[in-house]
């Protein structure tokens, strides 16, 4: 049964002037699995919570919640998020749900993570707990944005990078700008014409690999019409395939 509970945000980073991420203590928060997302809120003066789901982007063990968001021009919630402090309260419905978890996608030589923007949210928390790394081989991550500053957690990625080296693979993306180290582009088109691929080094095919997706419905639609050309399908429990997804508008 869903339920609002009283959080406290402890710490807000600020990726740059409008991508910002917000950590904030629940105590009673329940058990949630990685890549799941719940409902974010401010109440209201007459007592109404205005609330918006949000993936959440700590990993289920973290003491704290933590989410990724931008604030949206003429939003109703997210500029009043962008707003808040330390200190200040946030209602946080529990419990979390969603589909774009590990337990829902099959076994695979290779798990690839497509991302746009705050689509990246959910896997930073997959990446981040020991499943992942316990269950696939080899993990990509693909992150696209616009600009390269507008790409967060590095410094996780880096770590992971690190740690997990010849198993972790970070492709990122920019669609707007030039920048060594980065593929520019669109995500479709860089798998479509196999730029992706020669960047993980491994051939992207339905026998081994596993794809989930998450950020924007135009992304992902061409994204899923390209694999598909490669010979994966969506993944459905009635019905295996290679291709998981969550939309995030």
């Amino acid at each position: 049964m869903a339920k609002w509970h009283q959080g406290k945000v402890v710490e807000r980073l600020d990726w740059n002037d409008h991508l910002f991420s917000l950590k904030f203590s629940c105590d009673d928060f329940p058990e949630f699995k990685a890549g799941q997302f719940t409902k974010i809120g401010i109440e209201q003066s007459d007592g109404k919570i205005l609330s918006r789901p949000y993936s959440l982007v700590n990993s289920p063990d973290s003491e704290l919640l933590e989410i990724i968001a931008v604030p949206v021009e003429d939003g109703s919630l997210s500029p009043k998020l962008h707003e808040l402090k330390a200190g200040d309260s946030v209602q946080v419905m529990s419990p979390a749900t969603g589909f774009l978890i590990l337990d829902e996608v099959p076994q695979s030589e290779t798990l690839y993570l497509v991302a746009t923007g705050t689509g990246v949210g959910p896997f930073i928390s997959i990446l981040d707990s020991p499943e992942v790394w316990q269950s696939y081989p080899a993990v990509v991550l693909v992150y696209g944005a616009r600009y390269a500053n507008d790409l967060a957690y590095l410094d996780k990625i880096e770590k992971w990078q690190t740690e997990h080296a010849g198993r972790f693979t970070f492709v990122p993306i920019v669609s707007r700008e030039d920048r060594q180290g980065t593929l520019k582009g669109r995500i479709p088109a860089l798998f479509q014409g196999q730029h992706i691929q020669q960047k993980v080094g491994k051939e992207l095919n339905a026998e081994t690999s596993q794809v989930m997706l998450c950020g924007n419905p135009d992304m992902i639609q061409e994204t899923i019409e390209v694999l598909e050309g490669f010979g994966l399908k969506k993944h459905l429990r009635r019905s295996p395939g290679q291709i998981s997804m969550e939309r995030y508008w």
